[in-house]
């Protein structure tokens, strides 16, 4: 870890105070040591100054639906409903990973999240070889919990991804014993079963159980598709959420990705048990699931957070794009004030934090917090004039993720000046593209 220095930058702080302001800021180890104006620093103890004039820092961004495994088949699943989606193209794909495959394609995915100024990620791996994907996510330095998809039932799934539920239930907890908690806590394991369709009961409910018994997060899918939530219902007699509550997985340890086709029961269930939901707008409009109702959550005190989810239904897992979506879409309906830009930019940030239980910890740029943060260059023609613009509308309506000059993750520089320090570009795009030729073929997919 080293001493870190940034000088005379527009400090974005999304503290309760809300403070935007010409500062600087002192990093020590992995956490934010000082933060203020003209901080009075010897810099011969310093181990590296960084010059922000005329830039803006802003805290990491926090995605809470991410799917790294899924990086390699970008484009591979186009123009497709849902079911369609996951049963002719993803699950064959999935079923097809190989170690190398999945290694690569969570380096592809986090180089991507890192270019784009996400710190923080809530992911979800597919049934096998999910340590590669943990190998690649300690190398390169994200923030990230994560975990093996859990699938123990379903119509037309790839024998591949089949499992046995005891087999599901101890590969998870064997996975957990060994990454969670990695790297003082950067890593942090996930039970992570597909959805509902996917899951026996007697699954969920252990899963609800070791949940509680090593404290660890539960992230799935909920209410996507109208065609799932008639499935879900056929079999159980219920609404997807409230069949989770049933079963007792409905808490503050449980992330719910989409939650677009929701009741006010629901609702309601979601808001008094604590429950966090992850909105995931690009993925939503592409697959045409449908468009959440997040300015009703938000007035329930819904935690809401973003996700780009995987790279075949978006195609990117840029927080910028999630950002712009999430306002403009809910405003033909409820208004051109609704979902605006502080509000968004909450959601990409402090409320992701809030979702993964570290809002003490990262969601903000306050002393004694991580560092987790991202440093904009917003010198530029599609970012100008600057003058009397709020700063937080600049970087939600007119920034791109080719604006984030350097992140930096638990204290430690990632990308500096847009070059990648923990990932070799130059071999993980190659090796990408030997892995998706390889799944393909054996997939019978081309």
């Amino acid at each position: 870890m080293a001493t870190i220095l940034i000088k005379n930058a527009e400090i974005v702080t999304m503290n309760r105070d809300g403070e935007i302001y010409i500062g600087d800021m002192l990093i020590e180890d992995d956490r934010i040591k000082a933060i203020g104006p003209n901080l009075h620093v010897d810099t011969a103890k310093v181990d590296k100054v960084i010059d922000a004039t005329n830039r803006t820092v802003i805290p990491g961004f926090v995605q809470t639906h991410i799917h790294l495994c899924q990086t390699l088949f970008r484009g591979k699943g186009d123009d497709l409903e849902l079911m369609d989606w996951l049963k002719q193209r993803i699950w064959p794909l999935e079923a097809s990973h190989d170690e190398e495959s999945i290694y690569y394609s969570a380096l592809l995915g986090i180089g991507e999240l890192i270019q784009s100024g996400t710190t923080t990620i809530v992911d979800m791996e597919t049934v096998h070889h999910t340590d590669f994907a943990f190998q690649a996510i300690a190398s390169s330095g994200i923030r990230a919990l994560s975990g093996k998809v859990m699938m123990d039932k379903g119509d037309e799934v790839p024998f591949p991804l089949q499992e046995k539920t005891s087999e599901s239930l101890q590969q998870s907890v064997d996975l957990l014993e060994k990454w969670n908690g990695h790297d003082g806590g950067r890593i942090q394991y996930a039970f992570s079963p597909r959805f509902v369709i996917s899951c026996t009961e007697e699954l969920l409910r252990e899963v609800r159980s070791l949940s509680e018994q090593y404290q660890v997060k539960v992230h799935t899918h909920a209410s996507e598709n109208l065609g799932e939530i008639e499935i879900v219902q056929a079999e159980t007699g219920m609404r997807n959420v409230v069949y989770l509550d049933h079963l007792g997985l409905a808490n503050e340890r449980l992330i719910l990705a989409h939650c677009i086709w929701l009741d006010d029961e629901e609702k309601r269930i979601i808001h008094e048990r604590g429950v966090h939901v992850s909105h995931c707008p690009g993925s939503n409009l592409k697959l045409a699931s449908g468009i959440a109702e997040t300015p009703d959550m938000l007035k329930l005190d819904i935690s809401v957070s973003l996700g780009a989810d995987g790279a075949p239904c978006n195609n990117n897992l840029d927080m910028f794009n999630e950002m712009r979506l999430a306002a403009l879409i809910q405003k033909p309906v409820h208004g051109p004030t609704a979902m605006n830009a502080q509000t968004v930019f909450r959601m990409a940030t402090i409320g992701g934090a809030r979702a993964v239980g570290m809002e003490k910890e990262i969601g903000s740029l306050e002393v004694g917090k991580k560092a987790d943060l991202a440093i904009l260059d917003l010198i530029n023609f599609h970012t100008y004039p600057s003058f009397d613009v709020d700063p937080i509308s600049r970087i939600v309506y007119s920034a791109t993720r080719a604006d984030v000059e350097t992140t930096i993750i638990n204290g430690r520089i990632v990308m500096e000046n847009r070059i990648m320090r923990t990932i070799d570009k130059d071999i993980v795009l190659p090796e990408a593209n030997r892995s998706i030729q390889r799944l393909l073929k054996r997939a019978n997919l081309r």
